[in-house]
């Protein structure tokens, strides 16, 4: 009679009655069938061989139609699914499957054949079993002569009935595929089951035999190897005794370079081990160029070469000050890590992280810190990184192997104690090769790198002298662990007012010497320079800048040397006629806004921006509409406003029935530009109040802030950004939260004291300063300490 149970597709392995046997359970339906057969079938499961190893989501067309009823043992919870130990019951035929979404459920029934059949062996059955024995005693003994008797008298113990000695057998033969077992597990007879397992067995016997024929010519090859090692240093004995012995051998060099470095007591032992295990090598063998570029490495990194330090901080601050305009507090910090240096020369000093908009300058003040110190620089940029091993190294059991990336640096350098800078370090990936990051803070961390050990070098190195600097531009994507082992610094975007000092002072001389040109012989104006910050560039930085700037001296170049004649002054039009048509408008305050339209401040990675948000009514089918490609917190942020202003109504003087009555459509321009974040809120809400009121906001006043459902202005970040666009475009007066307050000391003083902020707490607040003609006295108070 049919009955049911859950079962495990098994995918390489066949579960024979009266044997035990571990398997690794990672499929969900699996896992729920091995939980529902010890919770309600008094742990009785069926196992049953697939067809297709690769098939995940197997039905009972794709499983052997005969499998084995088990019982489970145990079961042991691993990171990835289960280990589960079956041991076999009977031999099962299945008929169907019963419909089941949570795990695999089929009908079965048990076998009754004569390998089921328990009844005592005829004497031909016991012939077979016997020969099996001797059969299995002759593979032991070819696969281990030393023990061979020794393992078959352990594993023929239990061995009681035939059939449970051919299971046993045929589970241990080193050649059977799986499919074999389950070849085996359908036999009905005793006799033929006895009879497969024994050419099994004799098919083993065959294979040992002609592996240890292999293993016996393998065997005379390399004693023919070692023969000519033997040979070989006797005739460097002899050569020695008659004093041609070569002293520019490489073995010789690498002999006198390492008893020249003074290395630690552990270093010197292994480094000795590899150089005799080297001179035993022939040249010609595969090993001699791992074991030979091994101990070059050895002999070319710094293990005791250390260049002084320059910490002189008034040197310190002219170089920084030669190198870089402005970053004030970036140079103080510096400095003062400079100052920490020079009394404490142990000290553990923290890993400095620059984090700025490209163009900053990030990598360039990681070279004058160099400079100022007296150190030599080396740069490894991160970008893109996925390997563990480019910064760990491989083991030098690989094919191509080579140290870290780490240590290369370390090693160019020839000293250590270099200023190593880590670029791009928020571009670091992470796959199935290992994460990188984790390797990092091991390498950054003061406490462990005093003994890194790289995968190749394989021994202790200390990188406790070397002075790490990373760059990033944002800290969004560094992971939190490596985050806490690092100081930020920020380099926020430069001024109109910096840019052009910054042109003056180094972008505009660098490029004319590069061109060849004198400085007497080509002067730009300030009216030019700006010229080209505003209309061929738009960024943070001024990398794009320079390279305007390198196109207009080549240019003039150029004609210097055609018309033998060059214009000394570059001004607006004649960088116009050198670079073509613009590729920026003039940011500029728009003129008659309208009803409805609000202006805000914006965050890019290239530095501020002016956004406009745009309130329109609609038809009430609408509801609300948002268009302008936003994200998600924006859209919430629209959401959020439009609450505020129907609770705030009539304080506002707007009819809340005529909210309800019509829909409204909220547009960003520059639709193309994916645009999301919480700080546009404040601008979302007085676009609504002025759409709903039809009053017009203040065409010369922008604002920035986050806002809640009561009315309150949040802080938000980029305020040194936000304030310079709007400085930028015209706009002179900013609506700020008051908790960004402290955040106005960044500012140059010149944007500063040309610009008026008004410091706000509420919606209420903002209203009142944004739309005068809104009577706003009625509007929620502030909040109360």
């Amino acid at each position: 009679m049919a009955e049911s149970l859950p079962c495990i597709p098994l995918k390489n392995i066949v579960i024979f009655p009266s044997l035990i046997f571990p398997i690794s359970v990672g499929r969900p339906k699996s896992l729920a069938a091995v939980e529902h057969a010890i919770r309600h079938q008094n742990s009785q499961i069926l196992a049953v061989l697939q067809h297709d190893i690769e098939n995940e989501e197997p039905v009972v067309g794709d499983l052997y139609k005969v499998g084995t009823l088990c019982a489970v043992r145990r079961i042991e919870e691993r990171d990835r699914g289960a280990q589960v130990i079956l041991e076999g019951v009977k031999r099962v035929n299945i008929l169907s499957q019963v419909d089941n979404e949570e795990f695999m459920e089929l009908d079965y029934e048990l076998r009754t054949d004569e390998v089921d059949a328990e009844k005592a062996p005829s004497v031909e059955i016991r012939a077979l079993q016997n020969d099996n024995l001797e059969l299995a005693r002759k593979v032991a003994n070819l696969m281990n002569p030393d023990k061979g008797d020794q393992i078959f008298k352990q594993f023929v113990a239990n061995n009681t009935t035939p059939v449970l000695q051919a299971y046993r057998f045929g589970t241990k033969s080193p050649n059977a595929h799986f499919t074999t077992h389950q070849d085996l597990l359908e036999i009905r007879g005793v006799k033929k089951l006895l009879s497969t397992v024994g050419d099994l067995l004799r098919h083993d016997i065959s294979v040992a035999e002609v592996q240890l024929e292999i293993q016996s010519k393998a065997h005379k090859i390399n004693e023919s190897g070692q023969r000519e090692v033997f040979l070989r240093q006797q005739k460097r004995a002899i050569e020695e005794a008659l004093g041609e012995d070569d002293g520019d051998d490489e073995i010789q060099q690498l002999k006198d370079q390492i008893k020249q470095i003074n290395f630690p007591e552990e270093t010197r032992t292994e480094i000795d081990r590899e150089l005799k295990r080297l001179q035993k090598m022939s040249p010609q063998a595969a090993e001699y160029q791992v074991a030979r570029s091994y101990l070059e490495l050895v002999t070319e990194l710094p293990w005791n070469t250390i260049t002084e330090d320059n910490l002189d901080l008034a040197h310190s601050k002219v170089v920084l000050d030669e190198d870089h305009y402005g970053l004030d507090d970036v140079k103080e910090r510096i400095l003062e890590a400079l100052a920490v240096l020079q009394l404490n020369p142990d000290a553990k000093s923290s890993i400095l992280c620059f984090v700025g908009p490209p163009g900053v300058g990030k990598t360039s003040l990681g070279q004058s810190i160099a400079r100022a110190m007296g150190r030599k620089f080396e740069r490894m940029s991160l970008g893109g990184l996925h390997d563990e091993a480019e910064l760990r190294g491989h083991r030098r059991t690989y094919i191509g192997a080579m140290p870290g990336r780490v240590l290369q640096a370390v090693r160019r350098s020839r000293v250590r104690n270099p200023v190593l800078m880590l670029d791009e370090l928020d571009k670091l990936g992470r796959d199935y090769r290992g994460d990188p990051s984790g390797a990092l803070m091991e390498i950054l961390d003061p406490a462990q790198n005093k003994e890194f050990r790289d995968n190749y070098l394989n021994l202790p190195f200390d990188l406790s002298k070397v002075f790490f600097i990373t760059t990033a531009n944002t800290t969004h994507t560094i992971p939190a662990p490596l985050l806490d082992r690092l100081e930020i610094l920020e380099l926020t975007g430069y001024s109109e007012i910096e840019k052009v000092q910054i042109a003056k002072k180094y972008l505009i001389p660098r490029q004319i010497e590069n061109a060849g040109i004198k400085t007497s012989q080509l002067k730009f104006t300030t009216a030019g320079i700006k010229h080209c910050i505003q209309r061929y560039t738009r960024e943070a930085g001024v990398r794009e800048l320079e390279r305007t700037i390198e196109r207009v001296a080549r240019k003039r170049a150029k004609e210097s040397l055609l018309k033998n004649a060059l214009s000394k002054t570059v001004t607006a039009p004649v960088i116009s006629e050198l670079l073509g048509p613009e590729k920026f408008k003039a940011d500029r305050m728009r003129d008659n806004i309208g009803d409805g339209v609000a202006t805000g401040l914006a965050w890019t990675a290239a530095g501020g921006d002016v956004l406009y948000i745009e309130a329109s009514l609609a038809p009430k089918e609408e509801k609300v509409t948002i268009t302008g490609q936003i994200g998600q917190v924006m859209q919430e942020s629209v959401k959020a406003a439009r609450s505020y202003i129907w609770k705030a109504a009539g304080d506002l003087h707007i009819d809340r029935a005529s909210i309800e009555d019509v829909g409204v459509h909220i547009h960003v321009p520059e639709g193309a530009v994916p645009k999301d974040g919480p700080s546009a809120g404040v601008t979302m809400a007085t676009a609504l109040a002025s759409a709903y009121s039809k009053k017009a906001v203040r065409e010369d006043v922008a604002m920035t802030g986050e806002i809640t459902l009561s009315g309150l202005v949040l802080p938000v970040g980029g305020i040194r950004e936000k304030v310079l666009a709007a400085h930028r475009t015209g706009i002179r007066h900013v609506i700020l939260p008051k908790d960004n307050e402290a955040e106005l000391t960044k500012l140059p003083d010149t944007v500063r004291d040309d610009m008026e902020f008004s410091l706000v707490n509420t919606l209420a607040d903002v209203v009142e300063i944004a739309i005068p003609e809104l009577k706003s006295a009625g509007l929620q108070e502030q909040p109360k300490n």
